[in-house]
């Protein structure tokens, strides 16, 4: 009766990452970032205000305002 052979106590380590995906993921990379640059950016997206909108104030300076800014002087 033989007995089966045992398995290497110190199987070599595998690399996860070979060469080859190494080389893809860098060529894919930079053929991202080179398409990138060449599509146009687009124009400036802008909020539509009525003019009722753009008179009215936007900031007050109350009295809870004025007591966080003196507690917060340095």
């Amino acid at each position: 009766m033989k007995t089966p052979p045992e398995p290497p106590r110190n199987p070599p380590p595998g690399n996860p990452l070979q060469r080859r995906d190494i080389l893809k993921t860098l060529g894919l990379g930079a053929a991202g970032a080179a398409a990138a640059a060449v599509l146009p950016a687009g124009d400036v997206a802008q909020a539509m205000e009525s003019p009722q909108e753009q008179l009215k104030t936007r900031y007050r300076e109350t009295e809870h305002v004025k007591r966080f800014y003196a507690l917060n002087r340095l």
